[in-house]
Protein backbone atom coordinates (compact mmCIF):
# COMPACT_ATOMS: atom_id res chain seq x y z
CA UNK A 1 0.00 0.00 0.00
CA UNK A 2 2.57 2.35 1.04
CA UNK A 3 4.55 1.46 -2.75
CA UNK A 4 1.17 2.08 -4.20
CA UNK A 5 0.83 5.84 -2.43
CA UNK A 6 4.19 6.43 -3.30
CA UNK A 7 3.40 5.88 -7.23
CA UNK A 8 0.20 8.12 -6.75
CA UNK A 9 2.24 10.94 -5.06
CA UNK A 10 5.31 10.25 -8.14
CA UNK A 11 1.95 10.87 -10.42
CA UNK A 12 0.65 14.16 -8.78
CA UNK A 13 3.96 15.51 -9.05
CA UNK A 14 4.60 14.71 -12.55
CA UNK A 15 0.63 16.19 -12.91
CA UNK A 16 1.66 19.50 -11.39
CA UNK A 17 4.84 19.51 -13.41
CA UNK A 18 2.89 19.65 -16.76
CA UNK A 19 4.29 16.29 -17.66
CA UNK A 20 1.24 13.94 -19.58
CA UNK A 21 0.12 11.05 -18.46
CA UNK A 22 2.26 9.07 -21.07
CA UNK A 23 5.65 10.42 -20.11
CA UNK A 24 4.30 9.50 -16.73
CA UNK A 25 3.82 5.65 -17.39
CA UNK A 26 7.23 5.50 -19.03
CA UNK A 27 8.91 7.46 -15.83
CA UNK A 28 6.86 4.64 -13.75
CA UNK A 29 7.83 1.44 -15.74
CA UNK A 30 11.24 2.94 -15.68
CA UNK A 31 11.85 3.23 -11.71
CA UNK A 32 9.44 0.40 -10.35
CA UNK A 33 9.70 -2.08 -13.37
CA UNK A 34 6.80 -4.82 -12.92
CA UNK A 35 5.35 -3.45 -10.30
CA UNK A 36 4.48 0.42 -11.72
CA UNK A 37 1.08 1.27 -12.08
CA UNK A 38 -0.70 0.36 -14.92
CA UNK A 39 -1.64 2.84 -17.80
CA UNK A 40 -5.03 2.91 -17.50
CA UNK A 41 -4.61 3.42 -13.53
CA UNK A 42 -2.11 6.33 -14.34
CA UNK A 43 -5.12 8.28 -17.10
CA UNK A 44 -7.64 7.92 -14.19
CA UNK A 45 -5.48 9.14 -11.81
CA UNK A 46 -4.77 12.11 -14.08
CA UNK A 47 -8.44 12.35 -14.87
CA UNK A 48 -9.36 13.14 -11.25
CA UNK A 49 -6.55 15.36 -10.29
CA UNK A 50 -8.27 17.50 -13.80
CA UNK A 51 -10.93 17.59 -11.73
CA UNK A 52 -9.34 18.98 -9.00
CA UNK A 53 -9.27 15.71 -7.01
CA UNK A 54 -6.11 16.04 -5.51
CA UNK A 55 -6.41 13.42 -2.55
CA UNK A 56 -4.08 10.29 -2.89
CA UNK A 57 -6.49 7.97 -1.01
CA UNK A 58 -8.79 5.61 -2.57
CA UNK A 59 -12.38 7.35 -3.29
CA UNK A 60 -15.04 5.22 -0.63
CA UNK A 61 -17.39 2.88 -2.51
CA UNK A 62 -21.17 2.16 -1.26
CA UNK A 63 -22.96 -0.80 -3.35
CA UNK A 64 -22.83 -1.12 -6.69
CA UNK A 65 -19.68 1.37 -7.64
CA UNK A 66 -20.60 4.04 -10.65
CA UNK A 67 -17.24 2.85 -12.20
CA UNK A 68 -18.44 -0.83 -13.69
CA UNK A 69 -19.65 -1.90 -16.54
CA UNK A 70 -22.70 -2.49 -15.98
CA UNK A 71 -26.25 -2.50 -18.87
CA UNK A 72 -27.37 1.44 -17.24
CA UNK A 73 -23.91 2.78 -17.63
CA UNK A 74 -23.41 1.37 -21.44
CA UNK A 75 -26.91 2.99 -22.54
CA UNK A 76 -25.66 6.01 -21.01
CA UNK A 77 -22.23 6.38 -22.61
CA UNK A 78 -24.19 5.10 -25.87
CA UNK A 79 -26.75 7.54 -25.53
CA UNK A 80 -23.77 10.45 -24.64
CA UNK A 81 -22.43 9.66 -27.97
CA UNK A 82 -25.34 9.75 -29.80
CA UNK A 83 -25.99 13.48 -28.67
CA UNK A 84 -22.59 14.67 -29.69
CA UNK A 85 -19.67 12.42 -31.57
CA UNK A 86 -17.25 15.22 -30.66
CA UNK A 87 -17.16 14.62 -26.76
CA UNK A 88 -14.21 13.06 -25.72
CA UNK A 89 -13.56 10.48 -22.97
CA UNK A 90 -12.76 12.95 -20.33
CA UNK A 91 -16.43 14.66 -21.42
CA UNK A 92 -18.05 11.15 -20.72
CA UNK A 93 -16.65 10.56 -17.23
CA UNK A 94 -17.70 14.19 -16.13
CA UNK A 95 -21.55 13.46 -17.76
CA UNK A 96 -21.98 10.22 -16.77
CA UNK A 97 -19.71 9.62 -13.44
CA UNK A 98 -17.91 6.75 -15.15
CA UNK A 99 -14.08 6.33 -14.34
CA UNK A 100 -11.87 7.06 -16.98
CA UNK A 101 -10.74 3.65 -17.57
CA UNK A 102 -14.27 1.92 -17.58
CA UNK A 103 -15.36 4.56 -19.71
CA UNK A 104 -12.55 3.87 -22.15
CA UNK A 105 -13.54 -0.08 -22.29
CA UNK A 106 -17.22 0.40 -22.30
CA UNK A 107 -16.12 2.49 -25.88
CA UNK A 108 -13.72 -0.16 -27.26
CA UNK A 109 -15.18 -3.72 -26.09
CA UNK A 110 -18.92 -2.94 -25.44
CA UNK A 111 -19.39 -0.27 -28.09
CA UNK A 112 -16.83 -1.04 -29.99
CA UNK A 113 -16.20 2.41 -31.66
CA UNK A 114 -13.38 4.34 -31.63
CA UNK A 115 -12.40 8.30 -32.30
CA UNK A 116 -11.01 9.21 -35.94
CA UNK A 117 -9.78 12.29 -37.45
CA UNK A 118 -13.23 13.90 -39.91
CA UNK A 119 -12.29 13.09 -43.11
CA UNK A 120 -11.58 16.76 -45.19
CA UNK A 121 -14.13 17.23 -48.20
CA UNK A 122 -13.98 20.07 -50.79
CA UNK A 123 -17.63 21.24 -49.61
CA UNK A 124 -20.37 20.22 -46.90
CA UNK A 125 -23.44 19.45 -48.50
CA UNK A 126 -26.80 20.25 -46.79
CA UNK A 127 -29.65 18.34 -47.10
CA UNK A 128 -31.41 20.89 -49.89
CA UNK A 129 -28.53 21.05 -51.93
CA UNK A 130 -28.48 16.79 -52.23
CA UNK A 131 -32.14 17.65 -52.90
CA UNK A 132 -31.74 19.84 -55.61
CA UNK A 133 -28.45 17.42 -57.17
CA UNK A 134 -31.19 15.04 -57.13
CA UNK A 135 -34.08 17.11 -58.97
CA UNK A 136 -31.23 17.87 -61.61
CA UNK A 137 -30.11 14.65 -62.01
CA UNK A 138 -33.79 13.59 -63.05
CA UNK A 139 -34.65 16.12 -65.01
CA UNK A 140 -31.17 15.27 -67.07
CA UNK A 141 -32.58 11.57 -67.53
CA UNK A 142 -35.76 12.52 -68.68
CA UNK A 143 -34.40 14.65 -71.24
CA UNK A 144 -31.69 12.20 -72.59
CA UNK A 145 -35.01 9.71 -73.01
CA UNK A 146 -36.26 12.34 -75.70
CA UNK A 147 -32.90 13.42 -76.50
CA UNK A 148 -30.69 10.75 -76.97
CA UNK A 149 -27.76 12.48 -78.47
CA UNK A 150 -27.83 15.29 -75.82
CA UNK A 151 -24.09 14.69 -74.31
CA UNK A 152 -22.89 15.23 -77.63
CA UNK A 153 -24.19 18.70 -77.76
CA UNK A 154 -22.68 19.74 -74.72
CA UNK A 155 -19.23 21.71 -74.92
CA UNK A 156 -17.51 21.93 -71.40
CA UNK A 157 -14.99 24.27 -70.13
CA UNK A 158 -12.44 24.18 -67.08
CA UNK A 159 -9.44 25.81 -66.10
CA UNK A 160 -5.81 24.00 -64.71
CA UNK A 161 -2.74 24.96 -63.72
CA UNK A 162 0.45 23.66 -66.05
CA UNK A 163 3.27 23.03 -64.05
CA UNK A 164 7.04 23.47 -65.81
CA UNK A 165 7.50 19.47 -65.30
CA UNK A 166 5.27 16.43 -64.90
CA UNK A 167 6.61 14.48 -61.80
CA UNK A 168 7.00 10.29 -63.38
CA UNK A 169 4.47 8.46 -62.06
CA UNK A 170 5.27 5.39 -59.11
CA UNK A 171 4.69 3.10 -62.76
CA UNK A 172 6.82 4.97 -64.81
CA UNK A 173 9.27 5.23 -62.72
CA UNK A 174 9.83 1.35 -61.77
CA UNK A 175 12.69 -0.86 -62.98
CA UNK A 176 13.68 -4.17 -62.98
CA UNK A 177 16.36 -5.51 -60.64
CA UNK A 178 17.91 -8.63 -59.58
CA UNK A 179 18.04 -9.88 -55.79
CA UNK A 180 21.66 -8.89 -55.53
CA UNK A 181 21.61 -5.00 -57.27
CA UNK A 182 20.07 -2.26 -54.87
CA UNK A 183 16.98 -0.87 -55.07
CA UNK A 184 16.57 1.94 -57.58
CA UNK A 185 15.94 5.57 -56.06
CA UNK A 186 14.60 8.93 -56.63
CA UNK A 187 14.45 12.49 -55.40
CA UNK A 188 11.17 13.77 -54.15
CA UNK A 189 10.74 16.67 -56.09
CA UNK A 190 8.81 19.59 -55.17
CA UNK A 191 6.10 21.47 -57.54
CA UNK A 192 8.01 24.07 -59.75
CA UNK A 193 7.13 27.47 -59.35
CA UNK A 194 6.95 28.09 -63.07
CA UNK A 195 3.39 27.59 -63.95
CA UNK A 196 0.44 28.86 -65.86
CA UNK A 197 -3.45 28.34 -66.30
CA UNK A 198 -4.50 26.50 -69.40
CA UNK A 199 -8.11 27.12 -70.18
CA UNK A 200 -9.79 24.01 -72.24
CA UNK A 201 -13.16 23.74 -73.86
CA UNK A 202 -14.32 19.58 -75.02
CA UNK A 203 -16.68 17.87 -76.06
CA UNK A 204 -17.63 14.11 -76.65
CA UNK A 205 -15.47 14.16 -79.53
CA UNK A 206 -12.57 15.89 -78.00
CA UNK A 207 -10.84 19.41 -77.55
CA UNK A 208 -13.42 22.57 -79.21
CA UNK A 209 -10.70 24.90 -78.02
CA UNK A 210 -7.75 25.77 -75.42
CA UNK A 211 -5.48 28.19 -74.28
CA UNK A 212 -3.03 29.34 -72.23
CA UNK A 213 -3.10 32.54 -70.23
CA UNK A 214 -0.39 34.88 -70.13
CA UNK A 215 1.77 35.17 -67.12
CA UNK A 216 0.41 38.83 -67.04
CA UNK A 217 -3.14 38.41 -67.25
CA UNK A 218 -6.09 37.66 -64.88
CA UNK A 219 -9.12 35.50 -65.47
CA UNK A 220 -11.32 38.33 -65.27
CA UNK A 221 -14.99 39.16 -67.12
CA UNK A 222 -13.14 40.93 -70.19
CA UNK A 223 -10.43 38.24 -70.25
CA UNK A 224 -12.98 35.51 -69.89
CA UNK A 225 -15.10 37.13 -72.81
CA UNK A 226 -12.34 37.22 -75.08
CA UNK A 227 -12.03 33.52 -74.39
CA UNK A 228 -15.59 33.00 -75.28
CA UNK A 229 -15.27 34.70 -78.63
CA UNK A 230 -12.50 32.27 -79.53
CA UNK A 231 -14.89 29.58 -78.45
CA UNK A 232 -17.23 30.37 -80.81
CA UNK A 233 -15.04 30.77 -83.76
CA UNK A 234 -13.77 27.46 -82.55
CA UNK A 235 -17.14 25.79 -82.64
CA UNK A 236 -17.90 27.76 -85.92
CA UNK A 237 -14.67 25.75 -87.81
CA UNK A 238 -14.31 22.17 -85.89
CA UNK A 239 -18.16 21.80 -85.09
CA UNK A 240 -19.64 22.98 -87.83
CA UNK A 241 -23.33 20.57 -87.72
CA UNK A 242 -23.66 22.24 -84.49
CA UNK A 243 -22.65 25.41 -85.12
CA UNK A 244 -25.67 25.80 -88.25
CA UNK A 245 -28.35 23.74 -86.00
CA UNK A 246 -27.48 26.28 -83.04
CA UNK A 247 -28.49 23.26 -80.63
CA UNK A 248 -25.86 23.34 -78.19
CA UNK A 249 -24.99 23.82 -74.86
CA UNK A 250 -21.64 25.67 -72.78
CA UNK A 251 -21.19 23.86 -69.76
CA UNK A 252 -18.90 26.04 -67.39
CA UNK A 253 -18.59 26.03 -63.61
CA UNK A 254 -19.63 29.64 -61.32
CA UNK A 255 -16.77 31.70 -60.95
CA UNK A 256 -17.01 35.43 -61.07
CA UNK A 257 -15.73 36.02 -64.33
CA UNK A 258 -17.84 33.17 -65.96
CA UNK A 259 -20.94 34.63 -64.50
CA UNK A 260 -20.38 38.60 -65.07
CA UNK A 261 -23.26 40.34 -66.99
CA UNK A 262 -21.12 40.90 -70.10
CA UNK A 263 -20.81 37.52 -70.71
CA UNK A 264 -23.88 36.34 -70.16
CA UNK A 265 -24.92 39.02 -72.76
CA UNK A 266 -22.61 37.47 -75.34
CA UNK A 267 -23.56 33.83 -74.81
CA UNK A 268 -27.56 34.69 -74.94
CA UNK A 269 -26.69 36.29 -78.03
CA UNK A 270 -25.12 33.87 -79.35
CA UNK A 271 -26.71 31.03 -78.33
CA UNK A 272 -24.46 29.67 -76.39
CA UNK A 273 -26.47 29.03 -72.80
Amino acid sequence: MAEKLEQRASVKFCYLLGKTAGETVVMLETAYKEAALRKMQVYEWFSHFRNCELSLADQPLSGQPLTSRTDENIAIIRELILEDHRRTIDDLVDLSGVSWSYCQRILSEELQIKRVATKFVPHVVMADQKQSRVDACRELKEHLEFDPDLFSKVITGDESWCYAYDPEMKQQSSKWKSSNSPRPKKAWRVKSNVKTMLISFFDAYGIVHSEFVPNSETVNQAFYLQVLKCLRDAVRRKRLGLWQSREWWLHHDNAPAHKALSGQQFLTKNSMT
